[in-house]
């Protein structure tokens, strides 16, 4: 992930996070002790280079809300197993049926297909586990487990992978489109500022008087601008660029908001939604730094 370009003082302190969620997420698993043909496809699958953006932006939020490190490393790594584990299904031949990730074979390709299913249950599965493992109050955690498997079950995430699969053999409303991207991606990212700003985390250290609607209105004009910018990647990226093949959505005949907008209009949208959830964090002032920082990285990233 280039970090270097940018100038705020969050652009260090983004890489140091990535790499502390990435060694928390490699602990974790190497307590586990898999075995075999398992335990090697799961190392490969969290090896991986990743943008790792929901870990960020929980980071983020613990700073603007003087939540200590070390509690948001729980989210942070459970985040991002859930959506490691995303991407490992999507994958699959019976879903996207990719061949690259990051520029890797992906799991099934680098395995076989029913391996790549059991890495995916294995990740989801471990995300809570180590949320349970944490160590923070008993009510934390609850909430934790209640956002993240909102987030990621059939009101979120499942739903919109699955409008997203329905989407090859019909053509998607612009509506329908929006609807299915705040749930397959934006669930996530608004769990990553939730599980931080949750009334029981804030309790527990102090903060009283979180405004959480400024919070939620940023995930959810961010989580949009992140899936527009995907879709203006698919099209204007190389294969090395975007590490997958271009032009994977139209082979596939997906609706994609350049499919339906076309180049120019849906760079337009995708600007809207970033000076819509900049106007969000405006409330928070400089403290929202960091999150300010991820936000112009969503839509200016070339991967």
């Amino acid at each position: 992930m280039d970090f270097q370009n940018n100038q705020t003082g969050f652009s260090d302190r983004a890489t140091e996070y990535k790499a502390r969620v990435e060694q928390v997420i490699v602990n974790f698993v190497r307590k586990k002790k898999l075995q075999g043909r398992l335990g090697d496809a799961v190392s490969y699958a969290i090896a991986t280079d990743g943008k790792r953006i929901r870990p960020l932006i929980v980071y983020a939020t613990a700073e603007l809300l003087g939540v200590p490190t070390a509690i948001a490393d729980h989210p942070a790594a459970a985040i991002e197993l859930v959506h490691i584990y995303s991407l490992v299904h999507d994958d699959l031949p019976a879903m996207d049926d990719d061949d690259l990730r990051r520029g890797e074979p992906t799991v099934h390709k680098q395995f076989d297909e029913a391996t790549g299913i059991l890495v995916g249950d294995a990740l989801l599965t471990f995300a809570f586990e180590l949320l349970a493992e944490s160590g923070v109050e008993p009510s934390v955690i609850v909430e934790w487990v209640r956002l993240l498997s909102r987030a990621a079950g059939a009101s979120g995430m499942v739903a919109g992978q699955s409008t997203d699969l329905e989407g090859e053999t019909c053509a998607l409303s612009l509506g329908s489109l929006e609807q299915m991207h705040r749930q397959k991606s934006g669930a996530l990212i608004e769990a990553s500022l939730s599980m931080i700003a949750s009334e029981a985390v804030v309790a527990t250290t102090g903060n009283g008087g979180v405004e959480a609607a400024r919070l939620e209105g940023f995930g959810h004009h961010i989580g949009l601008a992140f899936q527009i910018r995907d879709d203006l990647l698919d099209v204007e990226g190389t294969t090395e660029q975007i590490g997958k093949p271009q032009g994977s959505d139209a082979a596939s005949n997906k609706s994609t908001f350049v499919s339906l907008l076309g180049l120019e209009s849906a760079r337009n949208r995708m600007q809207q939604e970033l000076s819509a959830a900049q106007q969000q964090l405006a409330y928070f002032g400089e403290q929202a730094e960091g999150l300010g920082w991820i936000a112009d990285y969503i839509v200016s990233r070339s991967k």
